[in-house]
């Protein structure tokens, strides 16, 4: 089997398009502030991990993006839907979808994930708000990105339904919050722009 590689999904850090639930608390500036902090953070924490990975940007141009995160392997993000910007993503396999929304993301979590992979499992990290904060599949399973309703608390749910429906048994990685509304915002006092 080959190596297993990440798809990081990236949203460029422009203000009102960026982390739009919580403008409410911190502002179009702030709220994209904060997301250009997590993305560099999970950037960090990927380049620390050691396993291959993509950025998948939208929102701006490939220069941009590095300029922003420095040299890093670059690909476009297909439109659509989440479920159909995963797909697209999914140029090999073994693959692991990774967003940039968990700060407590640690590089073991996705040498777990990888380790994972590399046995032939499937493998999903749980998030406390009903998602998932990673993926990782082994061989394609395009049914898993469509009826989902996405940005949802199900997605996690609907997700392992439909791993049950095909007969994926996933290894299920720890729980993460991910840091997506004002009430996130305490877990992480030292985030706050």
């Amino acid at each position: 089997m080959s190596t297993p590689h990440i798809a990081i999904m990236c949203r460029y850090p422009v203000p009102g398009q960026a982390k739009t639930r919580l403008i409410p608390a911190l502002g179009p500036d702030g709220a994209a502030g904060l997301h250009k902090t997590l993305a560099e953070r999970t950037v960090a924490t990927v380049r620390a991990s050691g396993v291959p990975f993509t950025l998948w940007g939208t929102g701006a141009e490939e220069a941009q993006f590095l300029d922003w995160l420095g040299d890093l392997p670059f690909d476009t993000q297909a439109g659509g839907d989440l479920g159909d910007r995963l797909l697209a993503a999914a140029k090999s396999y073994p693959v692991i979808f990774l967003g940039t929304d968990a700060p407590d993301l640690t590089p073991e979590h996705l040498q777990q994930a990888a380790e994972a992979l590399s046995t032939g499992r499937a493998v999903i990290g749980p998030a406390a708000d009903g998602g998932y904060w990673l993926l990782g599949l082994p061989q394609p399973a395009d049914d898993l990105f469509f009826g989902i309703h996405w940005g949802t608390e199900t997605v996690y749910q609907a997700t392992r339904e439909k791993m049950a429906a095909l007969g994926i048994d996933p290894v299920v990685l720890e729980e993460l919050h991910d840091l997506d509304r004002p009430e996130d915002l305490d877990r992480w006092p030292d985030l706050r722009p």
